[in-house]
């Protein structure tokens, strides 16, 4: 949702602790997604492939932030992109459970 007064992703003191790769369990279907895990909350993205490579056939010459994970970039590099599934989780409202895999 949109929220003009304040841009929650652009804290100066937020600190990216973890990311990586996850198979969430929709209803019926496995969606790909990207975990953003910051010291105050988590941030759930869409992993979408883009079919049309950017910069043309030379994808070497992409601008990528080196702070990113090695495999991130290369997905970046690949034409793919994370966009932003759901609103962020606050910590304090987190709960994890460890579950059986299917």
């Amino acid at each position: 949702r949109e929220n003009s007064s304040e841009n929650i992703l652009s804290s100066a003191n937020r600190l990216l602790l973890h990311e990586g790769k996850l198979m969430l369990a929709e209803s019926t279907r496995l969606l790909d997604v990207y975990l953003f895990l910051f010291d105050d909350f988590l941030l759930i993205t869409k992993i979408k492939r883009n079919k049309k490579k950017y910069g043309g056939s030379d994808t070497s010459l992409i601008p990528i932030c080196p702070s990113l994970t090695p495999e991130l970039q290369s997905f970046i590099r690949e034409g793919g992109f994370c966009t932003v599934l759901d609103q962020p989780i606050p910590l304090d409202r987190l709960i994890l459970k460890n579950v059986e895999p299917i």
